[in-house]
């Protein structure tokens, strides 16, 4: 009897350590087509060339997916793959990104973008995604600092429907004042400190002897001149 009795226990064993090696071994598989079908979408819009999506494919890939390659959340999927060169996606890149969004296809990776765009726009995330935002725009080596033009069309992107009065006041002064023609990362990132921290638009609030880029002292000043 009691050999009977362990022959049923292992018998079930047996049974269960089975049906787990099967359920394993399923997802193993549809991991594995699901892998390759990221590949295989990839390789639609790399250039064969360069094994990268370059600038050219991601317009395709704008247009197959029915959003404007200026759109934000293109830049949001940039941040979420963590890519490194602006306007190119390698292929690590791409598997990091529609693995993360479980988007295989256009049509799922066109239906993950409103979640990706909540995702960025938790305040957990929002900051890194601000910073990203600039870091990508250094297309050059060593490059430190960009353009005027371009921070105003960034600002606009990035930050302009989250704080519309700053960004368009701050826009119309870089566009007016002649000190700066370039921005750097501790002025673009004190500039959304000065978003989120800074009684807009009375600034009563806001100290030039605490630790601000001089660009935002002479922003208030230029601000309170206008408000005489």
């Amino acid at each position: 009897m009691r050999r009977s009795s362990a022959s049923k226990k292992t018998g079930q064993s047996n049974s269960t350590s089975t049906a787990a090696d099967l359920f394993r071994s399923a997802s193993s598989k549809a991991s594995t087509k699901e892998s390759e079908r990221i590949d295989n979408l990839f390789y639609s819009y790399a250039n064969g060339s360069t094994a990268m999506i370059d600038p050219e494919g991601i317009e395709t890939l704008c247009a197959d997916m029915e959003v404007d390659h200026t759109d934000v959340r293109v830049l949001m999927l940039a941040w979420k793959m963590k890519a490194e060169e602006q306007g190119y996606f390698t292929l690590d890149e791409w598997r990091r990104g529609l693995k993360a969004l479980r988007a295989d296809t256009v049509s799922k990776l066109k239906k993950a973008l409103p979640d990706l765009e909540k995702e960025v726009r938790r305040p957990s995330n929002f900051a890194d995604f601000y910073s990203y935002a600039f870091q990508y725009c250094l297309t050059e080596e060593k490059q430190k600092s960009i353009d005027i033009e371009s921070i105003c069309e960034l600002l606009t992107l990035v930050l302009g429907s989250t704080f519309p009065p700053q960004v368009n006041l701050f826009v119309e002064y870089l566009k007016t004042q002649n000190d700066y023609k370039v921005i750097n990362m501790d002025q673009w990132m004190g500039f959304f400190r000065f978003c989120n921290e800074i009684s807009f638009p009375t600034l009563n609030d806001y100290d030039p002897e605490l630790a601000w880029p001089l660009i935002l002292d002479n922003f208030v000043e230029w601000i309170r001149e206008k408000q005489i």
